[in-house]
């Protein structure tokens, strides 16, 4: 549906490819149906070093992985922590290449990844206070705010979700505390042309796939995108267009809305046309 391209069996699944490393995404099997554990690549061993060492300093244990780990997951070394939610993080250094170019006969252009890595993360706080949170993802990885968006969805019902940054991609991990009993909301896969995401919306209709939500674009990062559901339940954001930020000149927002406009729940979009008269007049 979406243009990946497989990777290479493994013992629990599959890996999935979306540009030249050896793997972005790696599918296990198992029966949360959920998040797993998330990568983050840094520069060289040095950094990876000081990196764990101020980790531990503050009290959180960071354990080595070992060959094994590393050999599975392609990277030169890893390192495994844990976040205040429980997520598991993998530190490492060295992502390999794929043995072969990407290419996906379902896309006219590519995805967006580089210096931006794979996508970005939507992870759920589960009544974690933000402070705990913030600290561990700004104090201790050196993670950088992008913006809040606070929106009131109905009476007394907020949606408050803060976005973070590691590199140019407007954010890699936002947090909120929506009502979901996932560890992860959505992650989201960029491409390089804004063809392919019609294409995509098309393949996954076609399909019969359960959407989220509908064509649409956000206020804070500019991604033109769609939510479709998993088979596991949460959601993959699919999108063309996202902001770049410059952190010399960027300036931290609060934002009043999730969206600028479009994403809406496909039951609300059928329950608009059902309503809508026919050109003779009459209501559908």
């Amino acid at each position: 549906m979406l243009g990946m391209r497989f990777g290479e069996k493994t013992d629990g699944g599959f890996t999935l490819r979306t540009d030249e490393k050896a793997h972005r995404w790696i599918i296990t099997r198992g029966p949360a149906d959920d998040l797993v554990a998330t990568g983050y690549e840094v520069s060289d061993a040095a950094t990876l070093d000081a990196l764990v060492e101020k980790v531990r300093a503050a009290g959180v244990e960071v354990t080595e992985g070992d060959d094994a780990l590393a050999a599975a997951r392609k990277v030169e070394r890893i390192f495994v922590t844990t976040d205040p939610m429980g997520n598991r993080i993998e530190l490492v250094t060295g992502l390999a290449d794929a043995a072969t170019p990407f290419a996906s006969a379902k896309l006219l252009g590519g995805f967006v990844t580089g210096a931006g890595g794979a996508g970005h993360q939507v992870l759920l706080a589960h009544g974690v206070p933000r402070e705990t949170y913030l600290h561990f993802y700004i104090d201790l990885l050196g993670f950088k705010i992008s913006d809040v968006i606070v929106e009131e969805l109905a009476p007394g019902v907020l949606a408050d979700l803060i976005f973070l940054h590691c590199n140019g991609r407007h954010h890699t991990v936002a947090f909120g505390d929506l009502p979901s009993p996932k560890k992860t909301h959505h992650f989201m896969v960029e491409v390089t042309d804004i063809r392919d995401v019609g294409l995509a919306y098309d393949r996954c209709m076609d399909a019969k796939q359960p959407f989220e939500m509908t064509l649409g674009m956000h206020p804070n990062d500019h991604m033109f995108s769609f939510y479709v559901l998993t088979p596991s339940g949460f959601s993959i954001e699919y999108g063309w267009g996202g902001l770049i930020i410059d952190d010399e000149t960027w300036e931290v927002k609060t934002l009043d809305r999730l969206h600028s406009w479009g994403h809406r729940p496909p039951g609300v979009v059928a329950e608009l046309l059902a309503a809508a008269p026919t050109p003779n007049g009459k209501d559908n």
